[in-house]
């Protein structure tokens, strides 16, 4: 019996272990966690609009979201976000609850991001933390798409194309000179170019980022969906 209770405690120690290795990474992120303005760069998300409208159509949906991006103007590159990163990971919801977002800040944004929900969400979540007015967020997305020049085969893409990760990346280093291959990360979902992630210092400069681009896309190919509406 004494040695069954040992090895019941022993078994119990040896979970409680793993769990604290298991727990421990997120807990240790960062020290600066969800304070607003404390982080190392940005990433400057950028979604391929076609694919997003294509994901949105096979599985049905239809809401003012998907007919304001999809039904309209033939939207290519839209910017998702501009999203505060520490050099391990990122913070998120740094105010609980977040200030109403000013509908004429979404407004004044809907020519770069379509979509009245995702402004919203992104204030919540990522403008949140980067210690800035509302206004001066979005700003800051409005001066870090200036930044970055769009590769002209993506500009006005009519007809469906295959690439490689490495030919999107190739193609905006191409036209951003100081823009390297590990400050960009091409994203995808199981057959389609669904986003390109650039990393920026809090200056709007490209700089590297060893952990987003280990997030990367790893297919082979990739398919092209052409713009939409019009």
């Amino acid at each position: 019996m004494l040695g069954f209770v040992r090895r019941r405690r022993s078994l119990i120690a040896a979970c409680a272990a793993i769990s604290a290795l298991l727990v421990a990474p997120a807990a240790a992120q960062d020290h600066r966690q969800n304070a607003p303005g404390e982080f190392d760069f940005y990433v400057l998300a950028l979604s391929w609009s076609p694919s997003y409208c294509a994901q949105a159509s096979e599985r049905g949906l239809t809401g003012r979201s998907q007919q304001l991006q999809c039904g309209g103007r033939p939207f290519a590159f839209v910017v998702h976000g501009l999203w505060p990163q520490y050099e391990r990971g990122f913070p998120e919801y740094c105010e609980r609850s977040a200030p109403r977002l000013d509908r004429r800040i979404v407004d004044s944004m809907l020519d770069l991001m379509p979509a009245p929900g995702l402004i919203y969400n992104e204030w919540d979540k990522h403008g949140t933390c980067a210690g800035l007015s509302q206004r001066g967020y979005f700003e800051q997305i409005r001066k870090a798409r200036a930044a970055v020049r769009v590769p002209p085969e993506f500009i006005d893409a009519k007809e469906p194309r295959t690439v490689t990760p490495d030919e999107v990346e190739e193609a905006f280093i191409k036209v951003n000179p100081g823009l390297s291959n590990a400050a960009i990360a091409v994203m995808c979902d199981r057959k389609r170019l669904s986003e390109v992630r650039i990393c920026m210092s809090k200056d709007l400069q490209f700089r590297a980022c060893k952990e987003v681009d280990r997030r990367a896309c790893r297919r082979d190919r990739l398919e092209v969906p052409p713009q939409r509406g019009g």
